[in-house]
């Protein structure tokens, strides 16, 4: 073991010792072991498509219900629109109403709304896959859509109403509306966050599963909001030069990766928090108990049939730890050498000549436990 590896393993028995460092680190890592990046550039991708689809509903929807108000629909409309930082008013000016007569307009909303389904469906996965939900427990077709529906008409209501809100606290207590704009959408987004963490699970959570969770994902959108003015200017001054027109379309996928990337590592917290998976190796072997829990609902994960049945065993190198094994090995090495220079002279053979001593135990029976691994304690 050089020495690298050896200041490695230290760190790691000092991480594991310790929760504040255990836990952040086991989000971490299992943050990479569900592949949860490439879940998040997924929802933002199906998000950028689904986006436009859901404004021309929304623009139709607020349409019917203030018919005879206008100036109060377009008013509605901006200030929801304002959760999307400078790229608002764009959205705002390219959202225009479906119109036709009943049936036509009828099929035109179906058909939009099951075009914006994409991001109720990433979504779903990723939160199937962060939970460990075994492939062959996943929604059929048909409840993936319906879930899938109800996200989509879920984050619509939530978006609506948080512009509701910020309308209503600027018409009603004047120099505090930002506060109380942003306090009324932070307690819809709470509600809407653990209502959509349950929703889209295919098992059933609790109330408090998903509660740690749903909080710091609202935490995380609202500071995105209050920071996603600085970060899309800056990703579309970097980006209008190179691309033109296209360096919006840029900001907006930017601004929905990072906002999809902070709500899965809420809910990343969520199933380490409620599964309890730390503390977690930096170098593997050994492998704790946090690591066997992961590692195991991984592979269980991979059922496709109910007819196939998944088992996990674990080798004896998984309790194998070299920094312990080297301490034994270097104890065992200077009990040796002190009780050569103790008796040397009841070692000598019988014509005064020196015999041989014997070699150090080592890793024996003795000093390992059965199947040839060390368990840190």
């Amino acid at each position: 073991m050089n020495v690298v590896e050896r200041q490695v393993r230290r760190l790691d028995h000092v991480q594991r010792r310790h929760p504040a460092l255990a836990f952040p680190w086991a989000v971490a890592q299992k943050f990479g072991n569900d592949r949860a990046g490439a879940h998040a550039t997924r929802i933002a991708y199906q998000g950028l498509f689904s986006l436009f689809p859901l404004l021309l509903l929304l623009t139709t929807i607020l349409g019917f219900l203030l018919e005879g108000n206008p100036s109060l629909q377009q008013d509605l409309l901006a200030s929801a629109l304002a959760d999307f930082p400078i790229l608002g008013t764009q959205l705002q000016a390219s959202a225009q109403p479906l119109r036709g007569n009943g049936l036509a307009l009828a099929i035109g909303i179906g058909g939009t709304l099951y075009g914006a389904l994409g991001v109720g469906e990433a979504a779903q996965a990723a939160m199937n896959s962060i939970w460990n939900i075994p492939y062959v427990e996943w929604p059929n077709f048909f409840l993936r859509r319906l879930r899938a529906l109800a996200a989509v008409l879920l984050g619509g209501v939530a978006v609506l109403g948080s512009g509701a809100i910020t309308l209503g606290a600027g018409r009603v207590a004047s120099g505090w509306d930002r506060p109380l704009a942003y306090a009324g959408g932070a307690l819809l987004a709470l509600g809407a966050f653990l209502v959509a963490f349950r929703l889209l699970t295919a098992t059933a959570l609790r109330w408090r599963d998903v509660a740690l969770g749903a909080a710091l994902a609202t935490a995380f959108w609202q500071g995105l909001q209050l920071l996603g003015s600085w970060y899309v200017t800056r990703t579309l001054s970097d980006a209008s030069d190179t691309y033109g027109f296209f360096a919006i379309v840029i900001a907006l996928l930017s601004w929905m990766y990072l906002g999809a990337q902070l709500t899965l590592l809420a809910v990343e917290i969520n199933v380490v928090h409620a599964h309890h998976l730390w503390p977690r190796s930096i170098t593997q072997p050994p492998l704790t108990d946090g690591d066997r829990a992961t590692f195991s609902r991984l592979a269980r994960m991979e059922q496709r049939r109910p007819e196939y049945l998944v088992s996990v065993a674990v080798t004896p190198e998984a309790d194998v730890d070299p920094l312990l094994d080297e301490a034994a090995a270097e104890a065992e090495a200077g009990k040796g050498d002190g009780d050569g220079d103790g008796d040397g002279d009841e070692r000598a053979g019988p014509d005064g000549d020196e015999g041989s001593s014997p070699p150090p135990r080592g890793r024996d029976a003795d000093a390992v436990p059965a199947g040839g691994s060390r368990r840190d304690g």
